[in-house]
């Protein structure tokens, strides 16, 4: 007695089974976290360290250096990248994927530590901070106000709304960007300073001398303490400019003698505005482990409360959303499975023609995939949109199992035997097949369970869902099926009906099977020869069709990053960018954008173009990023490129392409080599938009100190070095407190004092006699052009290429194109990297081939041990290449491309197509040893017999994926390549393997006894 028999004979425990698998899935679905990904943590760490009024030069070698230099050895370290800018030292550390980011920014903050006793004194301490994940924020907020200025916004955000969103759970920052804090000005005037004896300098030790913040302490008597607070600080902007600066002759020169004192704004060198207006946004950014969707809804319940508090001139609004996205994505993959199941219920009814045999394998279907939650939730797992897209391709494999259960029974019911006998021999006959079956296609998954990088990180939660449902389909058809088939089905006796003219039609084209089977049989040399030709064709089409990492997605959103000369200023900047907003404005699919000027640098700017909703347009954005690039094309002030977000949660940030030279030769000649790179690229015809951020066109002005004559005068570097920092840096001297917080004194010349060099000639120096001498008595200028920043990769200096394809091209081309033409520029000593998406493409490779053989040895040697012989897993197999090939011609001729995707179809396609090589080669095995057939004749008859169940079940896994290759809007790209490879793969492999598997069998079978 087989275990099956337990379950036909014992119908309640069959039910009580399947009741506890469902009622333990259903309750594990409300403890599953609802997300767009699963977790995949890509953490940059950056260090930032300010020394206003630094060169570049400065910058890299006495702080970016030392400080890179230090942190290179910290574990856990993917590359490290940086930029020496005026007054600025950025240093990304980009961690390996998954790497406890935790541990890694300990470690590279003792090293920055270790190393801040040989940073310029001066210099602002580093700042180090960690972000993970992408770049961009989950949620924006515009604030805007006609009556308040950006530091008034600023301050009231800074002071209100920044600490109530905060507070909210999930959220690891509430960051203002567009507006500034307020800082006290001091706006110095050269004319007045000279007429009264004052200098920069002087200017800046009263400052620092008489807005002093002093920690007095307490007194302490025998029974009481005193605490102490002396007024040594300013407070307001009368009393800076009330602040004694000189006394000369017993005259006092106060602030306001020699400056404009006014409270203003901290930097003026950035802005934001939305929908052409200006205002200031707050992103909010979702801790690594918080679920977005989560912390977005719960920011969108506090946004009433917050704006009670806010005054009314203020207007407060949602300016982008990502989650939009990610709902919409996950709300049509639900509507996929939905429309999957009816598919496949249709299909099932059309192949057995009875509702009572319909009704069988339909259980199936919400059993497995309730069923399966259970599994998700021990395995810490969550519902997002690859384990909603495992279950929607469950759908057409968890009837499997059922179908040839049923199948196979009903078969003995119309031989005439009783639905309990059938139900006993059927399930007995085909347990080992079920099981085989099950565990070849689960074990086709082990390899990406395996797997690491960013596929492994994505595809295990996919992988595993998928598999754990078909071994959950499989448990229900072996104990629940059997039974409701004793109990549900009976023999038709009339010829009448739609069940009998399915069956009809099924046994004409089982004789013509039969007949078309016989002669393939007698003409093996063709087949073989037939087989051989698509094996090699597999090689050959896989090499010919176009790569990428990952489809491109509608994301509703495309990004702008813009790029002014670089001695442009953010006014140069806002004119053009308003430029921009008038072409986006005119695009009917738009639904609103934004500019943020000032982004990173004064001379650049990122812009974001919002889309209605997927259903409420025609166009893609894919469709539009062409179009609009002409468009931007057009504006002769400024370089703007339009490009989408990654596609995949790799955190990186910028274009699409990052082809990265670098060299231990200097700026110069990396620019030369780079120069010519990019001019091939744009003659390529493979790219939209090519750029670069190596450029000599930034203006710097060389103060040349004749330093003898200097000396002579009474004049030391220090005395020149502090004067000029004071009125051109921008640093600030110090702090004052205003209402509860603190906010910077600047002292610094107005733009108008400092608009070209002749403006320093009247700047005086006070000698060691006492006297002033004017700057220009010992000075002389030349103005050269250098980058406006020094940017090394791997600590050497480098310069990036960034690119966007064309629509009709992949990354992986213009990749590929840029290795072999920069191998013929670059000389000895130089080398290419890749830095954003383009590192994670380059790093994934083929690592799904490795996988993809991995698996086929798995499959092999799973069927090995069930079948107790090598020849007949070699036979199952052959179906293997039929698939493959099937599956590569459709993106050979571009309906698709190889992808993470693509790949992880073509993964599942062998334990697809392996499932008809089982049930044809066991059955064949059985009446070899049962009833003593020959080869040929056991091979033929099992074909014919399990010809149904193979097309049935051919036909529901085709069927079902069919939503997914017809769907649209967000996420639809990803889903329509997998369902693509399967659907075409598994129809050109099915009709292949009906004809080469039964010839394989007669070539290379034994004969059983």
């Amino acid at each position: 007695m087989k275990f099956t028999d337990i379950f036909i004979q014992r119908p309640v425990l069959a039910t009580v089974v399947s009741i506890l698998i469902f009622m333990v899935g259903l309750k594990s679905i409300f403890n599953l976290d609802l997300r767009q990904y699963p977790k995949v943590e890509n953490t940059v760490v950056t260090v930032l360290t300010t020394y206003p009024g630094a060169s570049a030069q400065l910058m890299q070698g006495f702080i970016t250096q030392p400080i890179q230099t230090s942190v290179s050895s910290a574990e856990g370290i993917d590359y490290i990248n940086s930029s020496s800018s005026q007054g600025v030292s950025k240093i990304e550390i980009h961690l390996k994927l998954n790497f406890n980011s935790t541990t890694a920014f300990g470690d590279i903050s003792a090293k920055v530590n270790a190393v801040r006793a040989q940073l310029p004194k001066d210099a602002n301490d580093p700042v180090i901070t960690k972000t993970t994940g992408s770049t961009l924020a989950a949620l924006y907020i515009s604030y805007s106000s006609e009556k308040m200025s950006g530091p008034q916004i600023y301050d009231l955000l800074a002071r209100v709304v920044q600490p109530k969103m905060q507070s909210v759970s999930g959220v690891a920052s509430a960051d203002i960007l567009g507006g500034n804090p307020f800082a006290m000005r001091i706006w110095l005037n050269p004319e007045k300073m000279a007429a009264l004896g004052v200098t920069a300098d002087e200017v800046g030790s009263a400052l620092r001398a008489n807005s002093y913040l002093s920690a007095a302490g307490q007194l302490k008597g025998q029974y009481t303490i005193t605490n102490i607070s002396a007024a040594t600080d300013l407070h307001s902007e009368q009393e800076f400019k009330d602040l004694v600066v000189k006394q000369i002759k017993g005259k006092l020169i106060r602030m306001r003698d020699v400056s404009e004192v006014e409270l203003g704004s901290q930097s003026y060198s950035s802005s934001v505005t939305f929908n052409g207006n200006k205002g200031v946004f707050i992103g909010i950014q979702p801790v690594p482990s918080a679920n977005p969707l989560t912390v977005v809804k719960n920011i969108r319940e506090v946004i009433p409360q917050i704006e009670k508090d806010l005054p009314p001139s203020l207007k407060q609004l949602i300016v982008y959303d990502s989650t939009e996205f990610i709902s919409a994505s996950i709300n049509d993959v639900i509507k996929t499975l939905v429309e999957a199941t009816i598919i496949v219920i249709v299909v099932i009814f059309l192949f057995l023609g009875s509702l009572r045999s319909v009704s069988i394998p339909i259980v199936t279907i919400p059993l497995s995939l309730v069923g399966v939650c259970s599994l998700m939730m021990a395995l810490g797992y969550s519902i997002n949109l690859l384990t909603l897209l495992a279950m929607v391709l469950a759908i057409g494999l968890v009837v499997d199992d059922a179908i040839v259960v049923v199948e196979n029974i009903q078969r003995h019911i119309e031989e005439g035997k009783s639905p309990l006998d059938s139900a006993l021999i059927g399930a007995r006959e085909i347990a080992m097949p079920v099981i085989t079956m099950t565990i070849t296609l689960g074990a086709v998954y082990a390899p990406i369970g395996l797997m690491g990088g960013l596929t492994g990180a994505l595809f295990k939660e996919f992988a595993l869902t998928l598999a754990a449902s078909v071994v959950v389909s499989g448990v229900v058809a072996l104990t629940l099926s059997p039974m409701m088939c004793s109990k549900i089905l009976i023999h038709e006796a009339n010829d009448k009906g739609f069940a009998k003219w399915i069956d009809k039609k099924f046994s004409q084209l089982q004789k013509k099977y039969e007949s078309l089977l016989h002669s393939v049989l007698q003409t093996k040399p063709v087949v073989v020869l037939f087989g051989s030709v698509v094996l090699v064709s597999v090689f050959f089409l896989f090499l010919l069709t176009p790569k990428e990492l990952a489809p491109k997605e509608d994301q509703g959103f495309l990004a702008i990053f813009s790029t002014a000369p670089q001695y442009a200023n953010v006014r140069y900047l806002e004119r053009y960018t308003k430029e921009i907003d008038n072409i986006l404005q005119k695009y009917n699919e738009r639904a609103a954008n934004f500019n943020v000027n000032g982004m990173g640098s004064e001379n650049a700017a990122f812009s974001g173009l919002i889309f209605k909703p997927w259903g409420d347009r025609k166009r893609t954005a894919m469709k539009l990023q062409e179009i609009i690039q002409k468009d931007l094309n057009q504006i002769a002030g400024v370089k703007s490129f339009i490009f989408s977000m990654p596609d995949l949660p790799t955190g990186a940030s910028g274009m699409p392409v990052q082809f990265v030279l670098k060299t231990t030769d200097d700026y110069r000649f990396l620019y030369s080599v780079m120069e010519d790179l990019k001019a091939k690229a744009r003659k390529s015809g493979l790219f939209i938009v090519v750029d670069s951020d190596l450029s000599f066109e930034s203006p710097q002005l060389n103060i040349k100190i004749d330093k003898n004559k200097a000396t002579e005068m009474g004049i030391t570097m220090q005395a020149i070095g502090n004067s000029l920092a004071t009125m051109l840096s921008g640093a600030y001297t110090n702090l004052y407190n205003m209402n509860g917080r603190s906010y910077q004194v600047i002292p610094q010349l107005k733009d108008v004092n400092r608009s070209n060099p002749e403006e320093l000639n009247k700047t005086y120096i006070r000698n060691s006699s006492g006297n002033l001498v004017p700057l220009s008595n010992f000075v002389t200028y030349q103005v050269t052009s250098e980058p406006s920043s020094l940017n090394q990769f791997q600590q050497l200096n480098s310069a990036t290429l960034s690119a966007v394809m064309m629509p009709t091209q992949t990354t992986t081309t213009g990749l590929n194109y840029l290795k072999a033409e920069a191998e013929k520029l670059m000389p000895r000593g130089m080398s290419y990297d890749f830095s954003g998406d383009s590192r994670t493409e380059q790093q994934e490779g083929n690592a799904l081939l490795g996988t993809f053989a991995f698996a086929l040895i798995v499959i092999f040697l799973v069927l090995a041990a069930q079948f107790e012989s090598f020849r007949d897993p070699l036979v199952i197999m052959f179906s293997v290449p039929m698939a493959i090939c099937g599956a590569l011609i459709p993106l050979n001729i571009g309906l698709a491309t190889i992808n993470i995707y693509t790949e992880i179809g073509l993964i599942t396609l062998i334990g697809l197509i392996t499932k008809h090589g089982i049930l044809m080669v066991e059955f064949a095995n059985e009446l070899q040893h049962k009833d003593k057939l020959d080869l040929e004749t056991a091979i033929q008859k099992a074909a014919s017999v399990r010809l149904r169940p193979i097309l049935m079940t051919t036909a529901a896994m085709v069927l079902g994926v069919i939503p997914l290759i017809i769907a649209s809007g967000a996420g639809a790209s990803s889903r329509y390549n997998i369902g693509i490879v399967i659907a075409s793969g598994l129809t050109i492999g099915t009709l292949f393997t009906l004809f080469v598997v039964p010839t394989m069998y007669t070539l290379l079978s034994k004969k059983k006894s």
